[in-house]
């Protein structure tokens, strides 16, 4: 009689698994609270050199998770873009702030195991920011870039250094709120009762137009000279 062989996935359902393990584990602990073993373990892989073979590092994994969260979030804005550019647009700041924040908020609700990019992103960024320099850079911003452009011709009135740090806070901003977001009830109640409101993602678009639009004050300015 023939004795069935346990069925084994092939090596890319392996990475998959590997690399989804990985970024929920690095969202949860840190990324330095967080070991090769652990990942390996929580994978499934009997073999501990399964992720040097797959992945080179430990740092090369997390330079991938971060590619794979920047790619899809700029792919997203610039169709948004080219929607409007096809419709004669942009006419208003809100309509380039909705391209510019939708596509991460979608990161929250699109993930089929539960969305952990942005929390281990915003651990990247608060913690290891030359692995983020490394990866990402000036990469998979082609988004980003069109967005500023739009700011400044619709908001001619903002000097250009002020819209720039405003653009780059309400980058942080998005990251920061929806990495909360993303934060099981259990661990964020408070969070948890914030996004119960249907209105909660216009007031948060809300905030961040008031904070694009606003007319610098009188001490700015006298700091711009």
């Amino acid at each position: 009689m023939s004795t069935l062989k346990p069925v084994r996935s092939d090596g890319r359902e392996t990475k998959v698994r590997m690399k989804a393990v990985a970024q929920r584990l690095f969202a949860q602990h840190g990324i330095d609270g967080v070991t090769v073993a652990d990942i390996v373990a929580a994978a499934g892989q009997r073999n501990k050199a399964s992720l040097q073979y797959h992945f080179g590092s430990k740092d090369e994994l997390i330079g991938e998770l971060l590619v794979d969260g920047a790619q899809k979030v700029d792919a997203f804005r610039l169709a948004l873009l080219d929607q409007m550019a096809e419709d004669g647009g942009p006419r208003h700041v809100r309509d380039v702030l909705d391209a510019f924040v939708r596509p991460v908020y979608q990161l929250t609700v699109t993930e089929s195991e539960g969305s952990t990019y942005l929390r281990f992103l915003s651990n990247v960024q608060l913690t290891h920011r030359e692995l983020f320099r490394a990866h990402i850079g000036a990469k998979w911003n082609t988004g980003y870039r069109r967005c500023l452009e739009h700011f400044r011709q619709l908001l001619a009135h903002i000097p250009a250094p002020v819209l720039e740090q405003r653009m780059s806070l309400v980058a942080i901003y998005t990251t920061t709120v929806f990495s909360i977001k993303e934060a099981p009830a259990d661990d964020a109640p408070a969070s948890s009762r914030i996004w119960t409101h249907k209105f909660t993602l216009d007031n948060i678009l809300d905030t961040f137009e008031a904070m694009l639009v606003c007319v610098p004050s009188a001490g700015t300015l006298e700091k711009l000279k």
